[in-house]
């Protein structure tokens, strides 16, 4: 629903209100405890919430140019061995804000990517807004993050990771220090804010014009079973360091 039509539906709402119309009439008679009215201003603010401001979005570029054009590139597309891109519109679809957030934060011990805790919340906030103005997909990232922990044998997981994903991620999922292609899996500052559902959809789907190929299906470089796949995370749960 779009800011426009929500203002215009909880303004209708408003009104009604102040004519007395007995908008909770009928759930009072069908439900002894009703639930609450919502008020205009939480309908309005959970609007605005999901679109962020113009003003924003401005902010967030300049905290971005100012702090992370460095690694990540003037347009966000990443550099191969030394940052991944951040516009990705799969990587955009299935990370969530926490994960965005929490991630330029901390930072990830061991790897080039540094904590930008002194950026405070809004500035983060800001980033994180900035980013997703370029989302070209729906934000799936809940649906991602709700699916069940991944449960397998590490032993043919690392068999797999070994085969498959050692050459891009390194060793032990080192990332760009083993001087491959791919981020740093295989260390706590990944592991400690992704969820299984995420990593598990990026190795089923892969990420569009990025070196990181799907791994299941006909078009897949690999097709990899959903068992294997969570052979997989659960060895990099299982090496986390």
């Amino acid at each position: 629903m779009s800011l426009k039509r929500t203002v215009s539906a909880v303004t209708g709402f408003v009104l009604l209100m102040i004519m007395g119309f007995p908008v909770h009439q009928e759930a009072e008679q069908n439900n002894s405890n009703p639930a609450p009215a919502l008020s205009f201003f939480s309908l309005l603010n959970s609007a605005q919430a999901k679109q962020p401001s113009k003003k924003l979005i401005a902010e967030g570029k300049r905290l971005y140019n100012q702090n992370c054009v460095f690694c990540h590139q003037e347009d966000a597309i990443g550099k191969p061995g030394v940052a991944p891109s951040l516009i990705n519109k799969e990587f955009l679809s299935t990370a969530s804000d926490k994960f965005l957030k929490s991630t330029i934060r901390d930072g990830r011990s061991g790897t080039g990517m540094a904590p930008f805790a002194h950026l405070g919340k809004s500035g983060i906030d800001a980033i994180v807004a900035f980013l997703r103005s370029h989302s070209q997909l729906p934000n799936i990232s809940a649906k991602v993050d709700a699916q069940p922990e991944a449960h397998g044998d590490p032993r043919l997981g690392e068999r797999w990771f070994d085969q498959i994903c050692a050459t891009c991620h390194g060793p032990k999922g080192n990332g760009y220090e083993a001087g491959g292609t791919g981020t740093a899996i295989g260390k706590a500052g990944f592991l400690d804010k992704a969820s299984d559902g995420f990593i598990r959809t990026t190795i089923k789907q892969g990420r569009s014009n990025t070196r990181m190929l799907g791994f299941q299906g006909p078009a897949g470089l690999a097709n990899l079973s959903d068992q294997e796949i969570d052979d997989i995370i659960t060895y990099l749960r299982s090496i986390k360091h």
